[in-house]
């Protein structure tokens, strides 16, 4: 019973730590069979929904960008937040908002999975300037080719057949 009393007594004296993360992440996917539906004109409205989401989640965007058939975001995660959580509410919501919104009339759906890879702060820029040049990294390079290249620069061990 002592033991319980030093407890509730030294309760007030207890410092509580506050959680902290720097963790970047981008995150890669595609629409429906890489159907290239994205079309230009109308990606700005997309990115902009898609950062909405991302702010009702209290997660940072640092840079969105993509091309006719797949999107990049760098983001920081609140830590409330699973990226697999996010990425779903980031489909569903920018699914629901391009069919109301008539934003791109090809477009079937995301693909079901999605590429995360995780960086550094030091990288930040890098990582922002490679997002930003997207249209011109892929008069060079497909999709399938430049997700090889993340997938291996990250160690991620994958299965060329699902790479559809």
């Amino acid at each position: 019973m002592r033991l319980d009393f030093k407890l509730i007594q030294n309760k007030s004296r207890v410092r509580k730590m506050s959680t902290y993360t720097q963790i970047l992440y981008q995150i890669v996917f595609s629409t429906k069979n890489r159907k290239p539906v994205l079309l230009k004109e109308n990606r700005e409205k997309l990115y902009k929904d898609i950062w909405g989401i991302l702010k009702n989640k209290n997660c940072h965007l640092y840079r969105i960008n993509g091309v006719e058939d797949h999107l990049h975001i760098i983001t920081h995660l609140h830590p409330s937040i699973s990226l697999s959580n996010l990425v779903k509410d980031i489909k569903l919501g920018s699914s629901n908002y391009m069919k109301e919104n008539q934003l791109f009339p090809d477009f079937d759906g995301w693909q079901e999975g999605y590429a995360a890879f995780t960086y550094t702060i030091k990288e930040k820029e890098g990582l922002i300037r490679y997002v930003q040049n997207q249209e011109e990294h892929h008069k060079k390079m497909t999709f399938k080719e430049e997700l090889v290249v993340l997938l291996k620069e990250h160690n991620v061990e994958f299965n060329g057949r699902y790479l559809v």
